[in-house]
C-alpha cells in the first residue's frame, strides 16, 4: 500500500513537471483545428473511429513538436520574464529527458498517423518538421520572417484533419490551412509587441524589432482581413447555413475593428486585447466549420 501510494505520487510530480513542456493551451487550439478539419466533411470516412485516431495522433505529434521546441529555446527562455519559469530554465527537467520525450511523443503521434493513413501521416510529419526543424532550429533565430514557416505548420493539423477524413488533400483543406497561416502574423505578433522588451533582450529578430510598430500593426490588419475572407469562403464551401455564416462574419468584423484600432489608437491595451480575441475568434470559427 505505501509503494503504490509513493508510486502515484511520483506519477504526479513527473506529470507536474513535463506538463508544462507541452503548452496545453497552444496545443489544444492547435487540436481543436484538427477536429474542426476532419467534422467539416459531412460523412469523415473513418467515423467516430477516425476521430478518436486523430484526436490521439495529432496530440502526441504536437506536443513531441512542441517539447522539442521548448529544448532547444531553453537557452532564450532563461532570458525571458515571461518564460524563464519554465520547467528546463529552472531545471526542473534536463535537456536530455525533454528530448527524448518529445522525440518519443513525434514518433508515436507520427506512426500512429500512418496506422490510420499514409497521406494523413504525410501532413502530420510536415507539420512537425516545419516546426521543430525549419522554424526552431533554423529560422526562428536568424529572421523575422520565420513566422510564416510557424505558419504553415499551425496550418497542418486543420489540413490534416481534412485529409482524413476526406481520403485527399481538397480545395477546401487548403482555403481552412491558408485561413490559420494568415491568422498567426495576427497571433504572434501581437504577442512580440506586448512582450517586445522580452524578445530584444533574447535577441530574438520579431517584425515590430525590425520594421517597427506601425508596419506591425498594419501587416496585422491586412493579415485580419485575409485570415477572415478565406476563412468565410472555406466555411461557405464546406456548406455552413447562412445563420452560422453570419455568426462567422460577426466574430470577423470584431477581429478587423481591433485590428484597424490598433493603427488609430495604438496600445499596449488593444494589442492585448487583439490577441486575446485572435484564439477566440479562430476557436469560433473552427466551431462553426465543425457545426
Amino acid at each position: 500500500m505505501v509503494n503504490l501510494h509513493s508510486a502515484i505520487s511520483e506519477l504526479r510530480s513527473t506529470f507536474r513537471r513535463y506538463w508544462p513542456l507541452i503548452k496545453s493551451l497552444q496545443t489544444g487550439l492547435l487540436l481543436a483545428t484538427g477536429i474542426a478539419g476532419y467534422l467539416s466533411a459531412h460523412a469523415p470516412n473513418g467515423g467516430w473511429s477516425g476521430l478518436v485516431g486523430l484526436i490521439g495522433s495529432l496530440f502526441l505529434a504536437i506536443s513531441g513538436s512542441t517539447v522539442l521546441n521548448m529544448a532547444y529555446d531553453r537557452d532564450i527562455d532563461a532570458l525571458m520574464r515571461r518564460t524563464c519559469w519554465r520547467p528546463l530554465p529552472r531545471g526542473l527537467v534536463g535537456v536530455r529527458e525533454a528530448t527524448i520525450l518529445g522525440i518519443a511523443l513525434s514518433v508515436g503521434g507520427v506512426g500512429w498517423a500512418l496506422a490510420l493513413a499514409p497521406l494523413y501521416a504525410a501532413i502530420v510529419f510536415a507539420g512537425l518538421f516545419f516546426d521543430a526543424v525549419v522554424y526552431t532550429l533554423w529560422l526562428k533565430r536568424r529572421t523575422p520572417f520565420s513566422i510564416l514557416i510557424g505558419g504553415l505548420a499551425g496550418g497542418m493539423p486543420v489540413l490534416a484533419g481534412r485529409t482524413l477524413a476526406t481520403g485527399q488533400v481538397d480545395l477546401v483543406g487548403v482555403m481552412l490551412a491558408l485561413g490559420v497561416l494568415f491568422w498567426i502574423p495576427t497571433h504572434i505578433m501581437t504577442f512580440s509587441m506586448r512582450h517586445f522588451a522580452d524578445y530584444q533582450a533574447a535577441r530574438v529578430p520579431t517584425f515590430p524589432g525590425t520594421y517597427g510598430f506601425y508596419i506591425t500593426r498594419v501587416v496585422i490588419a491586412v493579415s485580419s482581413l485575409a485570415a477572415a475572407l478565406i476563412m468565410a469562403a472555406a466555411a461557405a464551401a464546406i456548406g455552413v447555413q447562412t445563420g452560422w455564416l453570419g455568426l462567422l462574419g460577426v466574430l470577423s468584423i470584431g477581429l478587423l475593428a481591433l485590428a484597424v484600432l490598433g493603427i488609430v489608437r495604438p496600445s499596449s491595451a488593444t494589442s492585448f486585447a487583439l490577441f486575446k480575441y485572435a484564439s477566440l475568434y479562430m476557436l469560433g470559427a473552427m466551431l462553426i466549420v465543425a457545426l
